[in-house]
């Protein structure tokens, strides 16, 4: 009875196997509905969860600097924060965006749009080959010869629209990376060239140590990712949209769906295998700016580290900064090593395999809407099956390796950003400088935190204004002067008592901490080092710099009124010496100090402005060129502010600025001739006074 009870229900199991297939069938539509709307969702779900998970990821981070003790240095976690593509990676690179394509009617637009115009040509050829590939096939296992000639006549045919497209895709690539670089420099040197931000950035504030390289390599690198990702990214994934799409319709959505769900687990394993490549990269860059400024700074240098012979300590810091970059650059190559060999495996193996499964489906089993049931048939849709699978695998391929890269355009797009950033801060007026111990104190800590007034005039009015270093070091509480046109001063006092500072504010490098700023406008304020600039350029540029032939032209002054001006601090002849008004040199190597000195006074009667600040403009000239030089700026009507310590410049001004290095000075009317004999008393009695023990050892000796 039991084995009788028993034949029924393997019958009716039986006849539930034979007709679930019968009923899949019937149902198909609905099921593969139902199958995709479950991947949609959970691909929902999915992203939803990542997203919570970085909002939770932002809110430990934001708690933990908040935690005393726990918060890097600013500097410190500019150049080292974690590079991650989230929120903000996407919100710096947006920006960026705005800055190299600009508009709807720019040209990067207009390639961009060219070059995803060639992006769906490309695929689109490369569908019909596959097509074509087939039917040669096919042909081959039916033994048509002519139908074989055909097909690969029409294949030679293809060879000169694709390879003409893929010119033209990597064209487009390049000439977008241009452009991208030429709208981000561009605007980098707007803004960097402008309200002196090239000198605050590297003054007053810490966060950015190599504009340079910045400027230079990771804008082109940036550009370069940039326009790279887009091919890597659109193409590919336009690629498995059409493929995939004709692929189901050859094997089935379901087998299709079953072999990307196993691809997408696998994948996800991958990803969370994957190392952080973005902060790799931007760790190197970093460590590369850094050791490239060692040796820029061994080369600025170069003649102090000599007299100290140094050598052997520079050695062992340049050592220590390759040997930081080595081991970090052996670090990424290990990981990447380790990667590559999980990425291979997985894209070009196993998911190979998979793919051989899927193209034998319509070999083995009978699809719906699907003709051919032939030798050749099932030839011919095999291998164009197993095209389209290549060519989607490799798509998908490229997709998961543009993950690394969209990893390393992040640490590029968080180096760019950060630069630009800080930029804004300075120019803001707020700067991230370590500051010294000192101020930390309450006094000068309350003067670091105010900020003074500024205001224009015809005249030079310091009231109560605090003289402080850009590193937070109070040289001066609260300095007070004034200097009217044809007010003379001369400003002395040891090193480091703020001199050089005063000028740095009067010149607006600077900012003011307190008090009143009264100061002409900037056009009639210059001023000439010691040791002057002298740009690239011809002869002529360095007269006349900051200004263009067009401004010289412009205020009605002619290579002779130059040539008159170089006469007067006796230099005309380097006019002919050095080949006429034209020639480029590297003038720096060419002049001695002395003619550099002259150049600068030359440029100085050039501008004529109403005040020239000199600081130790003439140490390297004679006392002769010097009276010429001074004479000369007089008869000019320019009001002379001059740093020096020589006693044959006194003559030329009537006011006097001492500093005590102390934090007091002395600001009072200057007589020249009562100062040297002053000085020549105070001198003679100090060979005196040093004469007095040998006088008082004599006298010992004498009545012993």
């Amino acid at each position: 009875m039991a084995a009788q009870s028993k034949l029924p229900s393997e019958r009716t199991f039986k006849k539930l196997v034979k007709e679930l297939p019968a009923l899949y069938l019937q149902h198909r539509t609905k099921i593969s509905r139902a199958v995709y709307l479950t991947l949609v969702v959970a691909l929902i779900n999915r992203i939803r969860n990542a997203i919570s998970e970085q909002k939770a990821a932002s809110a430990r981070q934001a708690e933990t600097r908040k935690r005393p003790g726990t918060g890097a240095s600013s500097g410190e976690a500019t150049g080292r924060k974690k590079v991650e593509i989230n929120r903000e990676f996407f919100r710096n690179l947006m920006k960026l965006l705005k800055i190299v394509i600009p508009g709807w009617r720019s040209k990067e637009l207009r390639l961009l749009i060219s070059h995803s115009v060639f992006l769906v040509l490309r695929t689109l050829l490369s569908l019909y080959v596959a097509e074509l590939d087939g039917r040669l096939v096919s042909s081959l296992v039916r033994g048509k010869g002519k139908d074989f000639l055909t097909g690969l006549i029409w294949w030679m045919t293809m060879a000169v629209p694709a390879t003409f497209t893929n010119s033209m895709l990597s064209y487009h690539q390049c000439k977008l990376s241009l452009q991208y670089r030429t709208r981000l420099t561009n605007y980098i040197h707007n803004k960097y060239l402008s309200h002196m931000t090239f000198y605050t950035l590297s003054a007053l504030d810490d966060r950015i140590k190599n504009a340079d390289q910045l400027i230079t390599v990771d804008v082109a690198k940036f550009s370069n990712s940039l326009a790279e990702l887009y091919s890597n990214i659109a193409k590919p994934v336009l690629d498995m949209a059409i493929y995939n799409y004709s692929l189901s319709r050859s094997v089935g959505g379901e087998g299709l769906f079953f072999m990307s769900l196993i691809v997408q687990l696998s994948a996800s394993v991958m990803r969370a295998l994957t190392p952080p490549f973005g902060k790799y990269v931007a760790d190197e860059a970093r460590l590369e700016g850094e050791f490239r400024f060692q040796h820029s700074r061994l080369i600025d240098y170069s003649e102090e580290v000599a007299l100290y012979h140094g050598h052997e300590a520079e050695k062992d810091t340049l050592d220590k900064g390759y040997f930081t970059l080595i081991k970090h650059v052996n670090r990424i190559l290990r990981r990447r090593f380790y990667h590559g060999v999980m990425e291979d495996f997985v894209i070009k193996y196993f998911w190979g395999a998979l793919g051989l499964m899927l193209c034998s489906v319509p070999v083995f089993v009978k699809i719906p809407g699907v003709a051919g049931n032939n030798m050749g048939d099932r030839t011919e849709s095999f291998v164009t099956n197993r095209r389209m699978l290549l060519m989607s695998s490799d798509a998908f391929g490229r997709v998961m390796f543009s993950y690394k890269e969209i990893t390393e355009l992040a640490g590029y797009t968080s180096r760019v950003s950060t630069f630009l950033d800080v930029i804004d801060d300075v120019q803001a007026g707020h700067f991230e400088k370590n500051l010294v111990s000192s101020a930390d104190t309450e006094d000068n800590a309350a003067i670091l935190r105010n900020r003074g007034k500024i205001t224009e005039g015809p005249d030079i009015d310091f009231v109560d204004v605090p003289i402080v270093s850009p590193n937070g070091d109070v040289l001066v509480r609260a300095l007070s002067f004034s200097v009217k046109p044809g007010d003379h001063l001369l400003i002395v006092g040891p090193n480091g008592c703020g001199k050089s500072s005063l000028f740095r504010i009067l010149g607006g490098l600077w900012p003011v901490y307190g008090g009143t700023v009264r100061k002409p406008p900037f056009e009639d304020i210059f001023y000439i080092p010691q040791r002057p600039y002298l740009s690239r350029g011809t002869l002529r540029q360095q007269i006349i710099y900051p200004d263009g032939i067009r401004e010289m032209r412009d205020k009605g002054i002619t290579d002779n009124d130059l040539h008159r001006i170089l006469s007067v601090v006796e230099i005309e002849s380097i006019v002919e010496r050095q080949g006429g008004w034209d020639s480029e040199q590297e003038w720096t190597d060419v002049l001695s100090g002395g003619l550099q000195q002259r150049v600068a006074m030359a440029r100085l009667f050039y501008h004529a402005p109403k005040y020239a600040i000199l600081d130790e403009c003439t140490s390297s000239v004679t006392l002769e060129i010097e009276r010429v030089m001074y004479d000369e700026a007089k008869r000019l009507g320019i009001t002379l502010m001059t740093v020096s310590h020589r006693r044959s410049l006194w003559q030329y001004h009537n006011n006097i600025l001492q500093f005590d290095g102390q934090g007091h000075y002395i600001f009072t009317k200057l007589d020249a001739e009562k100062r040297l004999q002053l000085e020549d008393e105070k001198e003679e009695l100090d060979l005196q006074l040093r004469a007095v023990p040998n006088i008082e050892q004599r006298i010992a000796e004498l009545t012993a």
